[in-house]
């Protein structure tokens, strides 16, 4: 693999070009990793409204109608439905667990079976989260890429 940098003054926006012959599971990775870091999500706190970089949320969760995203030690209210996330997320490490949440499976440390059949992912920051059972095919497939 070659990798190119030019670097000019003159340059208005990043952009990033790749050029391959096949398409591997390695580069599919690395694309979702670009993808991550270009995108951020409007949230609100204490009647402020900021933009959350993709790559610091854990994940997005729904309460009473109402849209979540948590990072690492803190909540903030977003405005979008969870099936709109989901969507616009789709080729990022982002993925659907549960009716609910919406999970970056970058942030996960380790999963563990329930006796129950549902899976339990422990996070980088501690928390834990579930994975309903209707959920797990398309977890374990977007979390051993």
């Amino acid at each position: 693999m070659k990798l190119l940098v030019e670097q000019s003054l003159d340059c208005k926006e990043t952009e990033i070009k790749i050029t391959c012959g096949l398409m591997d599971e390695r580069l599919k990775r690395l694309i979702e990793q670009i993808r991550l870091f270009s995108f951020s999500v409007r949230a609100e706190k204490d009647g402020m409204t900021i933009p959350i970089p993709l790559e610091d949320i854990y994940y997005f969760d729904t309460v009473d109608n109402k849209t979540f995203l948590y990072i690492e030690k803190d909540v903030y209210r977003c405005d979008k439905k969870l099936y709109e996330l989901e969507m616009q997320l789709a080729d990022t490490p982002f993925i659907r667990i549960s009716k609910s949440c919406v999970l970056n499976t970058s942030v996960v440390l380790s999963i563990r079976a329930h006796l129950s059949g549902r899976l339990e992912a422990t996070l980088k920051n501690g928390e834990k989260v579930i994975i309903s059972k209707h959920y797990i095919k398309g977890f374990r497939d977007k979390f051993e890429e």
